[in-house]
C-alpha cells in the first residue's frame, strides 16, 4: 500500500492544485518512483489511498498496467490519517502481512527484501516490522529505539522511514472510516515486544517542504546526468 492521502499543508502553494504524490522530482512524480521501485522488486499488487485531489492520482496512474503493476484505489474522501487509512483499505489488502510505504518519502531501501521479511513476520508473534533510518535535522530526537532487531521505546532513537510491514490484526480496533494515527498502535505493540525492525543506512528524504522537494529534484537530476556520462 502506498499512502497518498495527506494534504501536504507544508508544501503549499504547490499542493493547492496538485496532490503531493504527483509533485515532480527528477522528471517524474514522487509516487511513480515508488511504483517503479516496487515493481522492480517484484511487488506488483498495489493499493493507493487518496483524499485531497485524489481523482488526479487515479487519472495520472490509471490501473498501473503501463508500470507493470495492478493498482487499486482506496478513496477516503477526507484523509483518515495513517492507521485510519490502512484500516479503511484492509478489504483490499488481504489477511496476510502487507507492506506500507509513505508516498512522501524518497528512500533507496531495497524493497525486494520485503517479501522475505513479510513471511518472517507471518511466522512470528510480531504484528509489525519497521525500517528505521538515521535521524534527519528536522527530527533530531528520532522515533523508536532498536536493539538486536527489536524495536524499543528507549534511546538512542532512530527515525521511522515510513516503510513498514504490518499484520491486519494491528488495525483490528480501528473502526472503518475513523481517523487514527499509526504511532500509538505501534507503541502499544512495542511495549509488548511485538515489533521487529532494521536500520537502513542509505538515502532517505522526507519530502515535507518545497525546499526538500527542490533538493531531491537536484539530487536525482545530478545522478541521472552522472549515469549518462
Amino acid at each position: 500500500m502506498i499512502l497518498a492521502a495527506g494534504r501536504g499543508e507544508r508544501m503549499r502553494p504547490l499542493t493547492d492544485h496538485t496532490p503531493k504524490p504527483l509533485l515532480q522530482a527528477g522528471g517524474k512524480p514522487l509516487i511513480v518512483w515508488h511504483i517503479e521501485r516496487l515493481v522492480h522488486a517484484g511487488i506488483i499488487d498495489l493499493v493507493i489511498n487518496h483524499a485531497h485531489l485524489g481523482t488526479q492520482i487515479e487519472q495520472a496512474l490509471g490501473d498501473g498496467a503501463r508500470f507493470g503493476a495492478r493498482i487499486r484505489y482506496s478513496d477516503e474522501g477526507t484523509a483518515l490519517e495513517t492507521a485510519g487509512g490502512i484500516a479503511f483499505a484492509l478489504h483490499l489488502l488481504g489477511d496476510q502481512p502487507f507492506a506500507v510505504v509513505n508516498g512522501d518519502v524518497y528512500c533507496d531501501y531495497d524493497l525486494s527484501h520485503l517479501p522475505a521479511q513479510a513471511s518472517a513476520l507471518a511466522n512470528s508473534e510480531d504484528l509489525a516490522h519497521l525500517v528505521l533510518v538515521d535521524n534527519p535535522e528536522h527530527n533530531p530526537k528520532g522515533d523508536f529505539g532498536l536493539t538486536a532487531r527489536r524495536v524499543t521505546d528507549t534511546a538512542p532513537k532512530l527515525t521511522f522511514s515510513g516503510i513498514g510491514l504490518y499484520k491486519p490484526a494491528l488495525f483490528s480496533n480501528v473502526a472503518r472510516g475513523s481517523k487514527a494515527p499509526l504511532a500509538p498502535l505501534l507503541r502499544e505493540q512495542i511495549a509488548l515486544n511485538k515489533v521487529s525492525g532494521e536500520h537502513h543506512r542509505g538515502v532517505w528524504l522526507d519530502i515535507g517542504t518545497p525546499q526538500r522537494l527542490d533538493e531531491l529534484d537536484k539530487q536525482l537530476h545530478a545522478s541521472q546526468n552522472a549515469h549518462h556520462v
